[in-house]
């Protein structure tokens, strides 16, 4: 049985929990980084899961595709802004890493999703692209 919604997608649901998590580790930054590094994350944990909601209700595969490559992309900004947070000692580095790894299990799966969309889109017919 396929999946009705977006947030029936496993990488949305992945991607929401990790979310949710950064948002947490947000409210415990040093108010120094209230304006910058926080709101960065915010943004790029955003950017996460509404470009794989917006990619999905895309009518064309190599669409979806586009804002699901936008998703890692900002996931991959979360994974440096992590890395801040190491370099700066904010967190405890076990915790962080864990964070860390998270985030390389949801690009696999994320990965995953762009190859099944390419692959659905190798078997479009010819008259989806006429429509």
């Amino acid at each position: 049985m396929g999946y009705q919604s977006f947030e029936d997608l496993e990488v949305y649901k992945a991607a929401r929990e990790f979310r949710k998590k950064i948002y947490k580790l947000i409210k415990e930054l040093p108010p120094e980084e209230k304006y910058s590094l926080a709101g960065q994350m915010r943004r790029a944990a955003l950017s996460l899961t509404n470009n794989i909601a917006e990619g999905h209700g895309r009518f064309f595969f190599q669409e979806n595709i586009q804002f699901c490559r936008i998703s890692r992309g900002s996931l991959m900004e979360l994974i440096d802004d992590l890395n801040t947070c190491i370099d700066e000692k904010y967190f405890p580095l076990d915790y962080l890493e864990k964070l860390k790894r998270e985030g390389y299990r949801i690009n696999k799966i994320l990965n995953g999703y762009i190859g099944y969309l390419k692959r659905r889109k190798s078997g479009e017919t010819i008259n989806q692209s006429t429509q």
